[in-house]
């Protein structure tokens, strides 16, 4: 059974840019605009030796359940479910906002192991707000940049050296998901 890992946060922080990295070519869009990921997606990734599923989401936003960004809160949370592994992306220029801590509650609450991604930490710009990402009490922040592949090389180190950490806790899972298959 494979690995899965969902991308999370909100709008225009990078998370289909990472996602394109992460699964090796351009399979979702990306725009300057918010809102152009509307349907998660999935594809096959890998870092090292580790395969993994992994699912891009459209952007979380404070929305009510009928209107658009409602069903695309409602993917996002579903796809949430269906992961093993969260990567809760913020943007560290902006820093973490309101909505980043009221969707780290989110995150939080299904139980599932995260891995905080300050992107746009390019240079010296995402810093602070790298900093300031503590706040949401979601561990230590990995800084990149998926947009220019900075950090290219520690990005996967630093996530292998996470998931190295939560093996047990993927084992148990997907036990767990074979036992539920097979009754």
């Amino acid at each position: 059974m494979s690995l899965s890992i969902v991308i999370v946060g909100r709008p225009n922080v990078g998370k289909s840019t990472l996602f394109n990295r992460l699964v090796g070519r351009r399979l979702a869009l990306v725009d300057d605009r918010p809102g152009v990921t509307r349907d998660r997606r999935e594809g096959e990734g890998r870092l090292g030796d580790i395969e993994f599923t992994v699912i891009d989401t459209a952007g979380l936003e404070q929305a009510s359940p009928e209107s658009l960004s409602g069903r695309m809160r409602a993917q996002t949370e579903a796809a949430i479910d269906q992961a093993d592994i969260i990567f809760f992306m913020i943007d560290a220029r902006a820093g973490p906002t309101p909505v980043d801590h009221d969707f780290a509650d989110v995150a939080r609450r299904s139980g599932k192991p995260i891995v905080l991604i300050a992107n746009k930490s390019e240079g010296t710009a995402g810093e602070s707000g790298r900093l300031e990402a503590y706040a949401l009490g979601l561990g230590e922040p990995i800084p990149i940049s998926a947009e220019h592949d900075e950090a290219a090389r520690a990005f996967p180190l630093l996530v292998r050296q996470e998931l190295a950490g939560l093996h047990s806790h993927i084992e148990n899972l997907q036990r767990r998901r074979a036992d539920a298959a097979s009754r």
